[in-house]
């Protein structure tokens, strides 16, 4: 797919670089490089459509970080794919899973599972802080035993499919629902990919298009604060009895307002870890008991 690209490049101090990967990851949907230079600085570069929303990005680095250095340059009619072999690196998740781009999928970890997935603007590759929070996650309930293969599984706004495909790897099957169709095209090559189409269902839809009475080992999802606290009652009341639950793409600060959602639906208190600005929230072995009063 040819299309026209702004690339971005900025470099910041090692002070600037937590409050960085926080602004890239809520403003761009997909990875970015980064290289440390010699002087300590870290680099940081990625490819955006050529459109207002990404010369507005270029504008809030530069107003943001007057001291980045921030330069961008137009790559007229590059491939994206191959723009982004520039600097596509694997990530390892958990000690469990590897996220390769389809021309590393052969330069892979033996001992890792590999998770292929092709980059798409839309969509995402994998660099999230969350998305490797959550397979991180799904590793150790795997090692906990809390999941094994054969139980069922709920990837509720699947995105590119990653989350799925972990679990489809490790022998579980499921289901993979999200509301915008071309998450789900997506989501459908990256199944066939990895080869996992017939554990790994896809539709489009949100909690509604569970059919009523259906349950899962365990449901993962990855999304926001807002929608997970709206669908709290309806994720609950799918999870299987000593199921597990996964929630995440919520920030740190916004995580006691989804754990009192979830209380409210007779859910005791989860773990939470924290990647950086970002967390997850977990349980394990739900026994749902009766949703909290109403003050």
């Amino acid at each position: 797919m040819t299309q026209d690209l702004l690339k971005i490049e900025f470099s910041l101090p090692a002070e600037d670089y937590d409050d960085a990967v926080f602004f890239l990851s809520t403003a761009i949907q997909h990875g970015w490089q980064e290289s440390q230079t010699p002087d300590g600085m870290t680099h940081f570069s990625t490819y955006l459509e050529n459109h207002e929303p990404a010369r507005e990005v270029a504008r809030r680095i530069a107003e943001r970080w007057p001291h980045s250095g921030l330069r961008t340059e137009e790559a007229m009619s590059q491939d994206w794919g191959q723009s982004w072999r520039e600097f596509f690196t694997p990530i390892e998740c958990g000690g469990r899973f590897e996220i390769l781009p389809p021309w590393l999928a052969d330069k892979g970890k033996g001992d890792l599972t590999p998770i292929i997935i092709e980059p798409k603007m839309a969509f995402g590759t994998g660099h999230h802080p969350t998305t490797a929070l959550c397979l991180s996650c799904i590793a150790d309930f795997f090692r906990q035993n809390a999941i094994a293969p054969g139980m069922e599984f709920l990837d509720l706004g699947t995105g590119s499919g990653i989350l799925g495909i972990g679990l489809s790897k490790l022998g579980l099957t499921g289901l993979g629902l999200d509301i915008d169709p071309q998450a789900i095209a997506c989501a459908r090559e990256n199944v066939a990919t990895n080869k996992v189409d017939g554990p790994f269902a896809l539709e489009v839809g949100g909690i509604h298009a569970v059919a009523e009475g259906r349950t899962f080992r365990i449901i993962v999802a990855n999304i926001l604060s807002k929608p997970l606290i709206f669908m709290a009652q309806d994720i609950v009341r799918h999870i299987a009895p000593g199921g597990c639950l996964a929630l995440s793409g919520i920030l740190v600060e916004q995580a006691p307002e989804v754990i009192q959602a979830y209380e409210a639906q007779g859910l005791p208190a989860p773990a939470q870890r924290d990647e950086g600005e970002w967390c997850a929230l977990l349980w394990t072995n739900i026994r749902k008991g009766e949703p909290a009063a109403e003050a």
